[in-house]
């Protein structure tokens, strides 16, 4: 079967397919991550794991994304986005399976590993969105990825939890059936973009440093890398804070959570354009960041239930403002030709906050309830300094060889 090819100059029409279909394929990808996520625990005890065993699990994933994240957006350059969105979910269909037949822990741990070696979805997703979009559109489209990422999450827990009636293997097989009907999906539906490079150029660990110091994207991926610190120490200290202060249980932090993801993603499909096309990129990514620090610092420190939720939406809608735009203004200072590259080191970065949030998020909850979200309030606040010198880059052209 012949692959249809997007062009800079393709119409309007075709792109917008095109668009649909990345929103499907990441949709029904993480409908089956979100399903198996919350059962892990349940299915290592079967085998005795320990509490630090069943962190080090859901570690394990984040720790393999670390290191492919690069290596996949760098294939996505060479050899096309298309085959990388398949791979990932074909790797992500066959950890679904492995964990479903796992005898053992350490099935468990290798399915969790293959899982986030080629779960590259979010990052060459992002990559690809920013080949079809012009920039005034690009912020916008990113918001509706995140959207497609917070719907399947809060779908995904409650289709998995219903499966479990039928023994815990079944959410995982479920889960591997529709990282297989995504994957089949994607290879009918998702065209190709244009954009690719010869096979031949350095290792992108090799030159991560370069990335990371003197590429005009390295200043914002310093600042997407400390943005999501502070949100995944919001995120991840949540159940353990509401219950220390308010004392909710599972179901009522289960609820909580529901809404505000279903908060942030309907945030992301309707506000982010609007906003976007009213302000521009920068100032709707510090209107982002300030929502966020005064939502978090409020909620620090109130002991008033409905101000707390109030506050914690606010917080919400900030992150759903400013993650679709410091993404997009990322894609904006790669060239094409770096594009996966840069968002992979983006989403390396992201994988090692969400690594070292939830140790230092919790450890500091020993010391007083208010100090993560207050820290979380701070490290943001770091990132309005940052923001507030980024110069919305040009397009770059992509460099030449002689």
């Amino acid at each position: 079967m012949p692959i249809q090819r997007i062009t800079p100059e393709a119409d309007e029409r075709v792109k917008r397919r095109a668009l649909l279909a990345v929103f499907i394929t990441i949709f029904v990808s993480l409908i089956g991550f979100g399903i198996v996520i919350p059962l892990l625990p349940f299915y290592a005890q079967q085998f005795q794991a320990s509490e630090l065993q069943i962190g080090l699990l859901f570690a394990s994933f984040s720790v393999a994304q670390l290191f492919a994240a690069p290596i996949l957006g760098d294939w996505s350059d060479r050899w096309g986005r298309r085959p990388v969105l398949i791979l990932s979910l074909l790797g992500s269909a066959a950890s679904f399976v492995m964990l479903a037949l796992a005898p053992n822990l350490l099935w468990l741990f290798l399915s969790r590993l293959l899982d986030g070696f080629t779960g590259g979805n979010i990052t060459t997703a992002r990559a690809y969105i920013a080949d079809i979009s012009p920039p005034e559109r690009r912020a916008r489209n990113f918001g509706l990825i995140g959207a497609a990422f917070g719907l399947g999450f809060i779908l995904g827990p409650a289709l998995g939890g219903g499966l479990a009636a039928f023994g815990l293997a079944a959410p995982a097989w479920a889960a591997a059936g529709m990282s297989l009907l995504a994957a089949v999906y994607a290879f009918v539906a998702l065209p190709e973009t244009a954009h690719l490079v010869p096979a031949k150029r350095p290792s992108p660990w090799r030159e991560m440093p370069v990335t990371l110091t003197r590429s005009p994207a390295a200043r914002l991926l310093w600042m997407n890398f400390i943005l999501w610190i502070g949100f995944s120490v919001y995120q991840t200290t949540f159940p353990l804070f509401v219950n220390l202060r308010f004392g909710l249980g599972p179901r009522e932090i289960g609820y909580i959570l529901a809404v505000v993801g279903l908060v942030s993603a309907l945030s992301q499909a309707t506000l982010v354009g609007r906003v976007v096309h009213a302000l521009g990129e920068q100032r709707t990514l510090l209107v982002g960041l300030l929502l966020n620090i005064v939502g978090l610092s409020g909620a620090a420190f109130t002991h008033a239930l409905p101000l707390f939720y109030l506050l914690v939406g606010v917080a919400s809608v900030g992150g759903a403002l400013a993650l679709p735009c410091v993404v997009s203004l990322i894609s904006r200072s790669a060239t094409d030709a770096e594009q996966g590259r840069v968002q992979g080191v983006s989403g390396s970065l992201e994988s090692l906050a969400r690594i070292v949030a939830p140790i230092g998020g919790n450890g500091a909850l020993k010391y007083s309830d208010a100090l993560p979200y207050a820290v979380a309030a701070g490290l943001l606040a770091s990132c309005v300094l940052l923001a507030l010198r980024v110069r919305p880059p040009t397009k770059l052209s992509a460099p030449t060889t002689d």
